[in-house]
This record gives C-alpha cells, sequence and structure tokens, in this order.
C-alpha cells in the first residue's frame, strides 16, 4: 500500500493565496493614499501618474504586466491583424 503523505491538504488548485491578496489590496491602499502628491491628490490614478513621470522604467514594467497578452476578436479571413499602443510622458 502507498501513502499519499500530504496529497490534498494544501489550497484547492485555483485558488488565491491570501497573503498575495492581502498584500496587493495594501499596495493598492497605499498608492490610493498617496495620490499624486502624498496626500492623495487624484489617488490611485494620480500616484500612477506620479510614477510614469518620475520613473519611466518602473511604470512601463507596470504597464506591461496589466497590458493583455493576448487579444482575440473576429477578423476578415486574411485580412490585416493589428494591435497599437501608445504610451506618452508629457
Amino acid at each position: 500500500m502507498t501513502t499519499r503523505g500530504n496529497a490534498g491538504k494544501g489550497r484547492p488548485k485555483g485558488s488565491r493565496n491570501k497573503t498575495t491578496t492581502a498584500l496587493k489590496e495594501a499596495v493598492l491602499e497605499a498608492a490610493r493614499l498617496h495620490g499624486s502628491d502624498g496626500n492623495g491628490t487624484d489617488e490611485l490614478v494620480g500616484y500612477c501618474r506620479m510614477v510614469a513621470a518620475k520613473d519611466h522604467k518602473a511604470f512601463t514594467s507596470l504597464l506591461g504586466r496589466v497590458l493583455p497578452l493576448s487579444v482575440r476578436g473576429d477578423i476578415e479571413e486574411g485580412g490585416p491583424v493589428s494591435y497599437k499602443v501608445t504610451i506618452s510622458f508629457d
């Protein structure tokens, strides 16, 4: 007879790790409270704009994590497929 040890005792497959979820929520809340000026101005969007203006590399790295990895849609057979992303720093 073979024993399976601790098999099946962990988190169900596909469920989120509670620590990871709590950390993500904390980071988003901290960014929201900081805002663009340290006082919460424009909340999370303000924080993202501030990071984009001060640290292009960090912001583009973050942007790369939130853009879709694939695009799906109906296309005509033989027709061109294009996907355009424009990033500008004013």
